[in-house]
């Protein structure tokens, strides 16, 4: 294969020193089209078979297909594909000898008169042809990722040329977080930025890339989320603020996860986190209208309906109900330990009752939410940014937002006491000593913002990548992301 490879780049340099020899270039500076192949056969869709036109057009793309030796070319644009109808006694001696030179995969321009053929093929007759970009690399015959997955990711740019789905999917993506963006700014939220790079990795439970900055001579963590900035900017009296934007976690990579990602993050004074649900329901049903239209979106072989309400229940209440067991009732470690252990959950590794709770419901649960549900009052001592629950206190004002079987986002009513936010702080550092690497550092400049007075508070997070994954019918996090982090190949 390789060797085939070297044979046909090798015709292709041939065909690019014989343009130059002639004094061609065939990488200009610029090229201007003015029509588009999707808008050529709507405006000439009624155009009788073996009609010309006196309606000269320029059209611009890539060469999908060569046909009886130049005379046809199928060219692929931003639109569509149309046909180019390159005919002797139509085109210049020299354009004739530029023809000679082309390759499925270079970028032509093509200028002449529209016309529909005898078949019903509707064309631009080509009275100027040029080769815009030589390509030096043979496309191939099917590129759907059937027999080499790897290679669609590795080459993208080669599977967005090759698979319309795959760029349809792109597309819907870019769509999607434009309707994000628009949702809030409709809301009164200010879209701001806040830093990649953190002195003190925090606002999730997460292993984090570390870098250093060789002028100040000091480690900086790549964000893991940006969460405490943007409280920071509430306590400056900025009331609603959302961030969409790429965090780092040094984890695994599966389905559903990628090292780098991009999320939302928004957050309102004066609210909670009953106010996000709300906010979230909202949020979906939006972009399901804005992208697909309706509300409705198709998840596996299932509609979901997102105009109903959302299913919200805590999770304590949805592992008694699709486990038997009630984790409310383990007074201690020991005893919920147990309690997962007669359910067949190995949860021996856990370091507090929290831990176990979510370790039964991600074995037991998680994969059952296919419809939308809110999974409410998360143990308090796995989640140390959120308010303590106002009618239990040993769970928490958080919630994680389910789809499709998926977490796909969370809101908190913001803990805003700066004593308790120090306490959780100093139980998160006793965990980092006793080997949790992903538990959370002490930062005393956020303690500091919040000693200055932090507003009621709700605040959610949501992944952009994982709403794009159910919405486009994706099955990884890969096809939704334009690079996805690969293994280095060998």
């Amino acid at each position: 294969m390789a060797n085939e490879t070297n044979i046909h780049r090798e015709s292709r340099l041939a065909k690019l020193r014989t343009l130059q020899e002639k004094g061609y270039n065939p990488y200009p500076y610029k090229f201007v089209p003015n029509a588009y192949a999707a808008d050529l056969h709507e405006k000439y869709k009624d155009l009788p078979e073996g009609t010309d036109t006196e309606d000269r057009v320029t059209i611009a793309g890539r060469a999908m297909a060569v046909r009886n030796s130049g005379m046809f070319v199928d060219i692929k644009d931003k639109s569509g594909k149309i046909q180019a109808f390159c005919y002797k006694k139509i085109l210049s001696e020299e354009d004739m000898e530029i023809l000679k030179c082309v390759d499925v995969g270079d970028m032509v321009g093509v200028s002449g008169f529209v016309r529909r053929t005898p078949r019903g093929e509707l064309t631009v007759a080509a009275e100027k042809f040029d080769i815009i970009s030589k390509s030096l690399q043979t496309l191939p015959e099917k590129f759907h990722g059937l027999t080499d997955t790897d290679a669609r990711y590795r080459q993208r740019y080669v599977d967005f040329i090759m698979n319309e789905d795959s760029k349809e999917i792109f597309k819907k993506r870019c769509k999607i977080t434009s309707a994000v963006r628009r949702y809030f700014e409709n809301h009164e939220f200010l879209e701001v930025e806040t830093p990649m790079l953190h002195p003190i990795m925090g606002g999730a439970n997460a292993k984090p890339f570390i870098t250093h900055h060789n002028a100040l001579d000091m480690d900086l963590y790549l964000r893991i989320a940006p969460e405490l900035y943007l409280k920071k900017l509430v306590v400056g009296g900025f009331d609603r603020v959302f961030e969409i934007g790429r965090n780092f976690r040094n984890e695994g990579i599966d389905k559903n996860h990628n090292p780098e990602f991009t999320g939302l993050e928004a957050y309102q004074a004066y609210a909670d986190y009953n106010d996000m649900a709300d906010l979230i329901e909202d949020l979906l049903r939006f972009i399901a209208k804005d992208v697909l239209g309706s509300d409705k979106v198709m998840i596996g072989e299932r509609e979901i309906d997102l105009g109903k309400p959302f299913k919200r229940e805590s999770i304590v209440d949805l592992i008694k109900e699709h486990t038997g067991i009630d984790l409310m009732q383990a007074n201690t470690l020991e005893e919920a330990k147990e309690m997962a252990k007669s359910i067949g959950v190995d949860a021996g590794a856990c370091s507090c009752w929290g831990k176990v709770v979510q370790e039964v419901f991600d074995e037991k649960v998680e994969a059952l939410l296919i419809e939308p549900t809110f999974v409410m009052d998360m143990p308090r001592d796995v989640s140390p940014l959120a308010k303590t629950h106002r009618s239990n206190p040993r769970l928490v004002e958080h919630f994680d937002a389910y789809l499709g079987g998926m977490e796909i986002g969370c809101a908190y009513s913001e803990l805003s006491n700066p004593l308790e936010q120090r306490e959780r702080f100093e139980a998160e550092v006793a965990a980092r000593e006793n080997g949790d690497d992903e538990a959370q550092m002490l930062d005393e400049d956020f303690l500091n913002a919040l000693e200055n007075g932090f507003p009621p508070c709700g605040g959610m997070g949501m992944g952009i990548d994982r709403v794009a994954i159910l919405f486009t019918g994706a099955d990884t996090i890969r096809d939704v992301i334009a690079f996805p982090t690969l293994r280095k190949k060998d």
